[in-house]
């Protein structure tokens, strides 16, 4: 990595909420000011799941950050460090010859709980404290309330797995997002229900929504289309493998989506997921869903 000035905002920014936003846009304005390079540093593991050795269901995978913070809030740069390793380094050598001599950083954001280093003996405390020291600047965000709620990935995750979607978007800033590489499917969507569809697998350690209908938009080269989106085991088609998958069914397009870059917004819970005495009668209800979600977008 070339040697440039940075400023830099700290944290793991799953989700890349709201109470992110608050430091990622200081991190912008201040580098533009010092002309610097906009970036922001995070892990490739939740530290809330080494640390306890729990199972922590993230909102979204490394990539979805990196796009959710550049599209979002104009980040060029996103470093991904190894959990690891950072978490044995003592914590001035983080701020020193980590932030300061490796990655040139001349300001720091990070929010009122970042604990850094090992046995997390960093803090914002010593964060401020240290950047004084080495003549660099440093801000620390308070939290961020919405509703009289503090907004936390904690707080969207029960929203998404509950399947609150419009209201996850509200502290999120944006709609819960899914990207992956379209998968092969059994072809029922497009020869029994009529709709093209796109089969997607939720990563490993990612958050499953609530099972059910939603209604969606699917992003594909430069253009998005609504679409129906069932998650869930699919109990109607009698070969399901029991599997979860996300299948959506695309309004008002023609074509075959497979081993495309896709990304999924979850909008709008429609309804949960149920058995249907027959194909026909699921076609029928899934034509109802897309009328509803036309209606949703205004289309």
């Amino acid at each position: 990595m070339e040697k440039q000035r940075r400023v830099i905002a700290l944290g793991f920014f799953d989700g890349v909420h709201l109470g992110h936003g608050a430091l990622l846009r200081r991190v912008k304005e201040g580098a533009d000011q010092l002309g610097a390079v906009p970036t922001a540093f995070t892990f490739d593991k939740s530290p809330t799941a080494v640390i306890t050795r729990q199972k922590v269901p993230l909102l979204s995978t490394v990539d979805d950050r990196i796009l959710l913070m550049r599209e979002c809030y104009g980040i060029r740069e996103v470093v991904v460090a190894p959990f690891d390793a950072m978490q044995r380094m003592d914590w001035e050598d983080f701020i020193a010859r980590y932030l300061v001599e490796e990655l040139g950083v001349v300001h720091v954001v990070a929010g009122h709980d970042f604990h850094f280093g090992y046995m997390g003996k960093g803090n914002p405390d010593r964060l401020r404290e240290k950047c004084a020291q080495l003549g660099v600047g440093c801000d620390i965000i308070q939290k961020v309330e919405q509703d009289g709620i503090t907004i936390s990935s904690t707080y969207i995750r029960n929203l998404v797995a509950q399947g609150e979607m419009e209201r996850a978007a509200q502290f999120l800033g944006h709609p819960h997002i899914l990207t992956q590489q379209v998968g092969r499917g059994k072809g029922i969507g497009h020869s029994t229900l009529g709709f093209p569809t796109v089969n997607l697998r939720v990563p490993e350690g990612v958050i499953i929504p609530a099972f059910g209908v939603y209604a969606t938009r699917v992003w594909f080269d430069g253009q998005s289309r609504a679409a129906v989106t069932n998650v869930g085991v699919r109990p109607t088609v009698t070969d399901n493998d029991g599997r979860v998958t996300v299948e959506g069914f695309i309004l008002d397009f023609d074509g075959n989506l497979y081993s495309h870059q896709v990304r999924m917004e979850f909008h709008k819970y429609l309804r949960g997921e149920r058995k249907f005495p027959s194909m026909e009668t699921l076609a029928e209800e899934i034509r109802r869903n897309a009328e509803q979600t036309r209606a949703f977008f205004g289309g």
